[in-house]
């Protein structure tokens, strides 16, 4: 289950970055060692606009 944190990005800050950056070990717990997360790099590459990455 995600962190408070992880559901609740400041405003103007990307929502998926967010949740994917506070939550990645369950994000991510689907991917083998050094595998890319797809969504998150079909979301750098086509989805990201100009919103702000929180980290």
């Amino acid at each position: 289950m995600a962190s408070k944190k992880a559901l609740n990005p400041p405003v103007g800050e990307c929502r998926q970055c967010w949740l994917h950056a506070y939550d990645s070990r369950e994000q991510h717990k689907h991917l083998k060692p050094r595998e890319d997360c797809p969504a998150c790099v079909d979301h750098m590459l086509n989805g990201h606009g100009n919103m702000i990455v929180g980290r």
